[in-house]
């Protein structure tokens, strides 16, 4: 197998998994690397704060970057355009090719040297891990099934048709937002709801999964108990519900990364009273329609429904 290098994805969940002090055999596990892999990453991409996701990212493509071309101003405007989509510079470098991201970083931090602005188009990061002290408080909900239970082909990302499921919840828990996002393409799907009940989840997701029920094998949630008519979202969709262990996020990399993304647009105290369905709508046809590198560089809404 060739060597790739490591993703930013794969840099959050190292920072995570060793914030839960996951031992680097463990942490190797999860992302299917050599432990010399992971070893290695830590050891020459950590801050003096220690290891963190964004900075070991950084410091690794700042390390690989090559002397890259002069951007042509044409080109540059279409950079431009595709920052202002949130996309970042190296999706961006991926869908055209002819550019390297870190041609794009410094065109960006010469800018803002220079008085410019085009750097606060580029992504917020991702705040700190903080590990836990207590034991879990939200309760047992009945007849769940845990995630070992889960069929080992859905680990693999090799078909379409597994979901993540979570909420995203507004300013003082006044309503919230369902999310589910499909492992493999990354396609997302969300919608606002007035309260997090477990009658009001289970059909907002029934709602978003119902138009493509055949492209629904699984579904991995957290143990809020707004999951907690799984049943009816299990029967209604003809699909399979696992329950991550507590705290371990990790295990639903996918979903918690998305609603990060989801995040830099609806931040921490936003009051989603004062949110529109049609913004909601507008972000995720943003995310849907953003490059990711692990799809090379094709969007999940291309992957998902065969766009070419």
């Amino acid at each position: 197998m060739s060597y790739t290098h490591l993703s930013l994805e794969e840099r959050y969940q190292i920072y995570v998994l060793k914030g839960a002090n996951r031992s680097i055999k463990f942490i190797a596990g999860e992302l299917n690397r050599s432990s010399s892999t992971i070893s290695r990453e830590i050891r020459r991409n950590k801050s003096l704060r220690g290891y963190r996701a964004q900075y070991a990212d950084d410091k690794a493509k700042a390390r690989h970057a090559n002397n890259a071309f002069t951007i042509v101003l044409n080109v540059w405007d279409w950079v431009v355009d595709k920052l202002k989509l949130q996309w970042s510079p190296e999706q961006i470098a991926g869908v055209h090719g002819g550019i390297s991201h870190m041609s794009i970083y410094r065109y960006l931090w010469t800018d803002k040297r220079q008085g410019g602005v085009l750097w606060q188009y580029l992504r917020r990061k991702a705040k700190p891990y903080r590990q836990r002290l207590t034991c879990e408080t939200r309760g047992r909900i009945n007849d769940r099934v845990s995630i070992h239970k889960r069929p080992q082909v859905v680990e693999e990302r090799s078909r379409i048709g597994d979901w993540e499921a979570d909420t995203i919840i507004g300013q003082n828990h006044k309503q919230a937002i369902v999310t589910v996002v499909e492992r493999k393409t990354g396609l997302v799907k969300m919608q606002r709801v007035t309260r997090k009940s477990a009658h009001l989840v289970a059909d907002t997701m029934i709602t978003l999964l119902n138009p493509i029920r055949l492209q629904v094998k699984t579904i991995t949630s957290d143990n809020g108990k707004e999951f907690a008519d799984h049943k009816e979202v299990k029967n209604r969709l003809y699909s399979m519900f696992y329950f991550a262990d507590t705290y371990a996020s990790w295990q639903r990399g996918t979903n918690e990364n998305t609603n990060g993304l989801i995040r830099e647009y609806l931040p921490k105290g936003c009051d989603f009273r004062q949110v529109s369905d049609d913004e909601v709508q507008a972000i995720e046809d943003k995310l849907n329609n953003r490059p990711r590198k692990r799809l090379g560089f094709k969007t999940p809404n291309q992957v998902s429904y065969s766009i070419t």
